[in-house]
């Protein structure tokens, strides 16, 4: 698997964030600065995930998809778009309860902002602490999408919380 990317475009507030390669952790930062870009946009006004190029996503990383989803929700009124043509990565994203509750889920990039000229994401490592708190937001945000969620990331979050004292 080729190393994780995120790749970021903007057009007058309508914003593309591309996922590609092996999307892990050690993105979140990078992911979660992407999310401050566009709310710190005054005229931020919609957003399309696109994970066709994704070989791998984590579940830290489906996470804060689900939380830019949320940000974006506040904002648009509406379910951001999210473009999956993996089946494997599909199947995740729905098993984690994204289809209509999280992402509008397209298959194909039929959507205006797929054409928008893509440049990549600065890279910012996390310090442990950093990561460890986002690691945390993603799972619970994950935890409160159904309760299959819930039991699947209770271990996790539990453990993590409890290293925090």
């Amino acid at each position: 698997m080729s190393n994780g990317r995120v790749l970021i475009a903007n057009r007058e507030g309508s914003y593309l964030v591309k996922l590609t390669g092996d999307v892990r952790m050690t993105l979140c930062t990078t992911i979660d600065n992407c999310l401050q870009l566009m709310l710190q946009d005054p005229i931020f006004s919609s957003v399309v995930v696109d994970v066709s190029d994704a070989e791998g996503i984590d579940s830290t990383s489906l996470g804060l998809l689900a939380k830019i989803s949320r940000v974006a929700v506040t904002k648009m009124k509406e379910l951001p778009t999210l473009i999956s043509s993996n089946p494997d990565i599909t199947r995740v994203i729905e098993t984690m309860g994204f289809r209509d509750r999280v992402y509008v889920i397209v298959s194909s990039a039929d959507v205006d902002n797929a054409k928008l000229p893509l440049a990549e994401a600065e890279v910012i490592p996390a310090d442990e602490q950093s990561a460890q708190a986002r690691v945390l937001e993603a799972h619970k945000i994950l935890m409160s999408l159904n309760e299959k969620n819930k039991v699947a990331f209770k271990e996790l979050v539990d453990c993590i919380e409890q290293s925090n004292y």
